[in-house]
């Protein structure tokens, strides 16, 4: 008999889990995790150090606060930015974007030519030029850019040569051809005229090309783009300043040491709905390696009872009100009183590297509590 009895608590208490089961299931909710992320597996990181484009460290910080929340939801197009380094290193005026990175139901919303205008050689006398015109061609034939046919004109304008620094151009219709027929990327070329449109030999202008200068005066290509995703119905308006607020906690009540698990769960429920704080850090996660920014955020979490009667610091919808009544009149069975959830949700930005080390912009819905409320 107490053989059967230790044999019954023996079944009765839990096992401990294994390592392995562990590690499993540590695994299993990094891969949620990546897919609330829309990726499938993470990028691995960089092989060697590697500086971000300023353009993409100042247009994160122009985006998002220092935890990577959006500061405003209108700053950016779409929620993707990709950028990409030219590939072919070459000091002639012709350039290559591998755009393989792009997924397939990336919508290209715009896509930009960043070319860092060096200072010019101004020559002296009566043929000294103050601006010159600057076109970007797609190229059609890789072997043959300057045949008949070979290129087709995207962009042009007029640039000053009193000045140095970044110039962009529009080239969205060639980027979505390049999209959707990967084999059509034959590059591009950029050439330099005088007012009048004759060539200039030797140009007075130049632009910085992938060699012998600086990795942040590198051609670059930019992409906004829509992936179509989108995040639950619910008020984004309101968003927060440069650090979200977080509400004043009371004080913890002292706790038996003993009794403290069973204790916490009550006091959770004797205080009201509110917001907590919840921190996911990239580091301890073992993402660091290729995330740029945030090292890590505040997500928040709503904790707390709805008792009746539900006052309006609750921020109850009509819908929880009457729950709430109907529960505490015990007016219908098997009806509970409302739960305390998020009722305000923030998106966050991430700056990282992905698989062919570009580094990307991404905006991702719902990912902060803002406030808390009973519904």
């Amino acid at each position: 008999m107490l053989g059967t009895v230790l044999l019954l608590l023996a079944l009765a208490k839990p096992a401990c889990p294994s390592p392995a089961s562990v590690a499993s299931r540590r695994a299993e909710a990094l891969k949620k995790l990546l897919e609330v992320f829309g990726m499938e597996d993470p990028p691995a990181p960089p092989a060697h150090f590697k500086q971000p484009p300023q353009y993409m460290v100042d247009l994160f910080n122009t985006v998002a606060n220092a935890d990577g929340v959006t500061k405003n939801p209108d700053i950016l197009e779409g929620n993707t930015v990709r950028s990409f380094l030219d590939k072919t290193h070459s000091e002639e005026m012709r350039f290559l974007f591998v755009l393989s990175s792009v997924a397939k139901n990336e919508k290209i919303l715009t896509a930009e030519l960043h070319l860092f205008r060096l200072w010019s050689r101004i020559t002296e006398g009566p043929k000294r030029h103050h601006f010159c015109q600057v076109s970007v061609y797609q190229v059609l034939e890789k072997d043959k850019p300057d045949s008949p046919g070979g290129k087709k004109l995207v962009a042009a304008r007029l640039v000053s040569l009193q000045t140095s620094g970044w110039e962009v151009f529009a080239i969205t219709p060639a980027v979505r051809e390049w999209t959707e027929d990967e084999s059509s990327n034959q590059g591009l070329l950029v050439t330099v005229q005088g007012p009048e449109g004759s060539l200039l030999d030797p140009p007075p202008l130049q632009f910085a090309s992938g060699r012998g200068h600086h990795e942040s005066k590198k051609p670059m290509l930019i992409l906004f783009t829509d992936d179509g995703r989108r995040g639950a119905s619910l008020p984004v308006t309101g968003f927060p300043d440069l650090k979200p607020h977080v509400p004043d906690l009371p004080a913890e009540m002292p706790v038996p040491k003993l009794a403290r698990s069973r204790s916490t769960r009550s006091l959770d429920r004797l205080q009201p709905c509110q917001r907590h704080p919840l921190s996911v850090d990239f580091e301890e996660i073992g993402w660091s390696g290729w995330i740029i920014s945030p090292r890590g955020y505040n997500a928040f979490h709503c904790k707390g009872s709805c008792p009746f009667p539900l006052g309006e610091n609750m921020r109850p919808t009509n819908h929880a009100t009457v729950q709430s009544i109907i529960n505490a009149l015990k007016l219908s069975e098997g009806v509970s009183s409302p739960c305390c959830v998020p009722d305000k949700l923030y998106s966050i930005n991430l700056l990282y590297f992905d698989d062919d080390e570009n580094v990307v912009l991404k905006q991702y819905d719902d990912m902060v509590a803002g406030s808390c409320g009973c519904h």
